[in-house]
């Protein structure tokens, strides 16, 4: 993407660069990165439903890439991801996992969530100064999808440090590293639950690699491609969301006192503070696969397309009054979690994570507020991802 996008103010406020590129045009062009073809991005809501959905935008990175020199060296594994694919391939990968985060499998975790939202905040104490990122936002969701996979507990601070490095921005030769040692460990991994299995779902994975049905086998490549996605994906929008939806319930005392009043609300809230502050501001690669016309601009076949569902859902196109936070807005057809066949999977684990933790904060801690002015707050150098680097509150 265009570098002047990516100034430090752009990563502390995206949305007044967004607003300035949308209301020039819902599809914007970009200048070529390295001997690449010139690129677009997509900051118009409807534009973006539709690109999000068009089978004409691959997300096929391994044929896009072929044969260009791009100067890293980025582990297969993660360059080839479930993600990464298009059907016939990326269906037959979302089914093996899907069983694994429907609502009704979701909704038997909720005991597990609360209880681990309550060993986590068991010993804060009114008074008290914590993070909300480091000792909640990450740990929860971190410890959740390793607990579905069957990570070891002493690896799980590893995996997390990798996980950051993969999305830092401006740090390709870090990111590249990290790619290594993630697929690495998962390689590893995947060889013990082969000789040990257990009732995770890498295990299951494994399983059904030697299943009696063909189509559903994965090589070696695959189950650590699939791991790797399940654990950055598992955790890096749920530790987002946490972050941005708690510092806005902070800078809106009435939402938060209503909320506090009703948690039973909290579930249907989400909708509003995940389109109020998306935790992913632009989603992964697409490219065209034949000449179309999205939001009025004529792409030519070979560009890279970016979407950004944090500029959409800003959209007054869309939601009037899109800066403002109303939880009584009709937010359910907001993009935060993508749309149509790439739609994140674990949205329903997502959403769950994020209603223990505001419920439990907003019940238990009524004072709740942010323990340094909000305009020392810092947001990760990210891409993607939208979200904070700390929340220091005062409980």
């Amino acid at each position: 993407m265009s570098a002047h996008l990516y100034g430090p103010d752009f990563f502390q406020d995206p949305y007044a660069t967004y607003a300035r590129l949308r209301s020039a045009a819902p599809v914007h062009p970009l200048p070529p990165r390295g001997d690449g073809p010139p690129g677009f991005l997509v900051t118009g809501y409807s534009a973006a439903r539709a690109a999000l959905a068009d089978p004409r935008l691959s997300k096929d990175t391994a044929r896009y890439f072929a044969g260009r020199p791009t100067g890293r060296r980025l582990h297969p594994a993660l360059a080839h991801t479930m993600l990464a694919t298009d059907p016939p391939d990326h269906t037959r990968l979302r089914r093996l996992v899907a069983p694994a985060f429907t609502t009704g499998a979701v909704t038997r975790l909720r005991p597990y969530l609360d209880g681990l939202t309550a060993d986590l905040t068991r010993d804060w104490r009114t008074g008290d100064t914590v993070d909300i990122v480091a000792e909640l936002a990450v740990p929860l969701p971190v410890t959740v999808i390793c607990h579905l996979l069957g990570v070891p507990e002493e690896d799980r601070t590893r995996l997390r440090t990798w996980s950051d490095e993969l999305f830092e921005a401006g740090a390709p030769d870090r990111t590249d590293t990290a790619s290594h040692e993630v697929a690495e460990y998962f390689g590893r991994l995947v060889a013990a639950k082969r000789a040990a299995p257990d009732d995770g779902l890498l295990s299951a994975l494994i399983a059904a690699r030697h299943g009696a049905d063909r189509a559903d086998r994965l090589e070696e490549d695959g189950l650590v491609s699939l791991a790797v996605l399940l654990l950055v994906a598992g955790h890096e929008t749920t530790t987002n969301l946490i972050g941005n939806a708690t510092l806005a319930l902070l800078a809106h005392p009435d939402a938060a006192a209503r909320l506090r009043d009703r948690p039973e609300l909290v579930p249907d809230a989400l909708d509003e503070l995940l389109r109020y502050d998306s935790p992913v501001s632009v989603a992964t690669f697409r490219y065209a696969t034949e000449p179309l016309t999205l939001g009025g601009t004529d792409i030519p076949a070979g560009a890279p397309v970016l979407i950004s569902p944090g500029a959409a859902n800003r959209d007054p196109a869309r939601y009037a009054d899109p800066d403002t936070l109303d939880l009584d807005r009709e937010a359910a057809g907001h993009l935060a979690f993508g749309h149509g066949i790439h739609r994140c999977l674990g949205a329903p684990l997502a959403r769950a994570e994020a209603a223990s933790v505001l419920t439990a904060l907003l019940t238990r801690f009524p004072g709740l507020r942010l323990a340094v002015p909000a305009a020392g707050l810092r947001y990760r150098h990210t891409r993607l991802m939208r979200g904070l680097e700390a929340l220091p509150v005062t409980l």
